[in-house]
Formats: C-alpha cells, sequence, structure tokens
C-alpha cells in the first residue's frame, strides 16, 4: 500500500516558476520540438537532411531554430573543414535528456486526435 507521504516522495522537487518559464521558452515556436523529434531518429543530421525531413520549414526558420536551440545547449552543431562545407547537428545530453518528455507529449497528442487546421 502506498501512503501519502510515499507518493510525495516519489514526486521530483517542483521547479521555481521562473525556471519552468525558462524551459518552456527554449521549446516554444512551431518548428523547435519539430527540430528535436528529427535529432531523436539521427544521431547526426546535415542541415539538408533536417530541412527535408521537416515540410514547410524555410531555410531561414530552420538556420534561426538552429542558431536558437543551440545557444540554449540543446543542440550541438559540428563544423567539418571540407570543401564544400559539411555541417552536422546532433542533441546535446540536455537535448537528449528531453526524448521522455516529449515522447509523453506524442502519447498524448495521439490521445487527442485532433486533426490539424
Amino acid at each position: 500500500m502506498v501512503t501519502v507521504d510515499d507518493a510525495q516522495s516519489l514526486q521530483p522537487s517542483p521547479c521555481s516558476s521562473e525556471q519552468l518559464e525558462a524551459a518552456v521558452r527554449v521549446l516554444e515556436g512551431r518548428w523547435k520540438v519539430l527540430i528535436i523529434f528529427r535529432l531523436f531518429t539521427a544521431p547526426t543530421m546535415r542541415f539538408s537532411e533536417l530541412q527535408r525531413q521537416i515540410p514547410g520549414i524555410s531555410q531561414k526558420m530552420l538556420i534561426q531554430q538552429l542558431r536558437n536551440l543551440e545557444a540554449d545547449g540543446i543542440v550541438s552543431r559540428t563544423v567539418f573543414p571540407v570543401v564544400p562545407p559539411k555541417v552536422e547537428y546532433a542533441l546535446t545530453a540536455d537535448g537528449r535528456a528531453l526524448q521522455p518528455a516529449l515522447q509523453e507529449l506524442q502519447t498524448w497528442a495521439a490521445r487527442r486526435d485532433v486533426k490539424p487546421a
């Protein structure tokens, strides 16, 4: 039998509203979560691969979103000194740590079965 005290000890320590707001800000926008999901499927992806995997995203928007994710420590960018330039993107440890939460979001979205507008 699980008591209330036991259940409370299983809960992670709550974060402050400021911490939660900062975390949500990292993921806000139409494209960031989709980019992260694509990077879950492959250890590294080139820019052109990411662009092909995300229909509707412009080159400018993908560049902007990748820069933001890199600045937030979610994505790493590796430039190889070859001609033509080769750039690969991968999730950092913080980015990979999002996988369980985003998989739960995916499960929740599937349960809702809401059709896109």
